[in-house]
């Protein structure tokens, strides 16, 4: 008997250290994908009259909004809404010759961008993403964090300094505008992160992206010597700029028939293709892509002068703006959501200019 409760405790024993068989690969439940959602939208908009003056003093009730061509219920502010703005700022070796001028230009953000109720935060960026410093109201820390810019390696990592300005406006109040100003070239060498899945988090994030954009013709003009740098990539993805079949040379040529800012009909297929991976779209100027893709715009400059007043018309802008927000009704259909607005009872009212939409859909 003794020898019978032995062998059975000591069978136990060995079951207990057998591993538990693993479900095979028909009998596991299927993987939840996560899917990217929208809860609330918000979008700046501007009205203009047949002179291209902007039209201000509009009533809340005189503007509609449809999302894929359902109108929506909106809520649109009427008054000066507070702004945080990152600014970014280029401060590689290609563009020493013009980082003087961009840091006279401290003393005039408060007064002619973000006003008393604003808040401004700094990044510059090479090889490295930088924090200069964060959101402040104090026009004399602005002017200090701007005179700290100077000149680092030849890398131009854009799109990674545009996420961590995303990253950091993604924590304030969503009745504020988020603004984020890129002062630099328009092309990006070396970042980490995607044009595709930086653009979303712009959109998500309602954010508008704003580029002043530095003269390239200048700053290669008073750049020093590039230090060369291995190409590693294989003969298949040295390739990979090549514009798709079918597509217009530059994406900006659209624009330039329109002779319109900001997103446009024409501009749509072309975003869309993006947000399908096709990353060849926009390759060679992610700034175009920002700013069209929230409903910014772009400004360029070559002189001190010239930079000051790209800043005094991007403040008029800021300053004109409506701001309209809603949640979407039909935020369940994934895909491209096309955004377009109206002034239907105004006779003056000849454009009016919102950002051309977002997407929906798995990331």
């Amino acid at each position: 008997m003794l020898r019978l409760v032995c062998a059975t405790f000591l069978c136990g024993a060995l079951a207990a250290q057998q591993p538990t068989p693993q479900p095979k690969p028909e009998d596991m439940p299927e993987q939840t994908v996560i899917r990217t959602t929208v809860q609330y939208v918000t979008t700046p908009v501007w009205v203009f009259n047949r002179d291209g003056d902007y039209i201000n003093g509009l009533r809340p009730d005189q503007f509609r909004l449809f999302d894929n061509d359902k109108e929506q219920q909106i809520q649109v502010d009427v008054s000066f809404t507070p702004i945080s703005l990152v600014i970014c700022v280029q401060a590689n070796s290609h563009v020493q010759g013009l980082l003087p001028q961009v840091r006279k230009i401290g003393n005039l953000i408060k007064p002619l961008l973000v006003g008393d109720q604003g808040e401004v935060a700094l990044i510059a960026y090479d090889s490295r993403v930088r924090v200069l410093q964060d959101f402040t109201n104090d026009a004399d820390k602005i002017t200090q964090g701007m005179n700290k810019i100077y000149p680092g390696s030849d890398a131009n990592h854009l799109i990674d300094a545009v996420s961590e300005g995303t990253r950091m406006l993604r924590s304030r109040p969503r009745e504020r505008q988020r603004i984020i100003m890129l002062i630099g070239e328009t092309r990006d060498l070396y970042s980490e992160m995607h044009l595709r899945e930086t653009m979303m988090d712009l959109q998500l994030n309602n954010i508008v992206f704003y580029g002043v954009d530095m003269s390239r013709f200048m700053t290669t003009l008073t750049a020093s010597a590039p230090t060369p740098r291995w190409d590693n990539r294989t003969p298949a993805t040295a390739g990979a700029g090549a514009i798709p079949v079918g597509l217009p040379a530059t994406p900006n040529s659209v624009m330039q028939a329109t002779g319109s800012e900001g997103g446009t009909a024409d501009f749509l297929p072309l975003m869309i293709e993006l947000y399908r991976d096709a990353k060849a779209i926009f390759r060679d100027n992610p700034v175009e892509a920002f700013t069209k893709a929230t409903g910014g715009t772009e400004f360029g400059f070559h002189s001190g002068r010239t930079l000051e007043e790209a800043v005094e018309r991007l403040g008029e802008k800021l300053h004109s703006e409506y701001t309209v927000s809603y949640q979407p009704n039909n935020r369940e259909a994934f895909g491209f959501h096309k955004i377009q607005v109206d002034v239907p009872d105004r006779a003056d009212v000849k454009r009016v200019q919102a950002r051309p939409g977002y997407w929906i859909g798995p990331r």
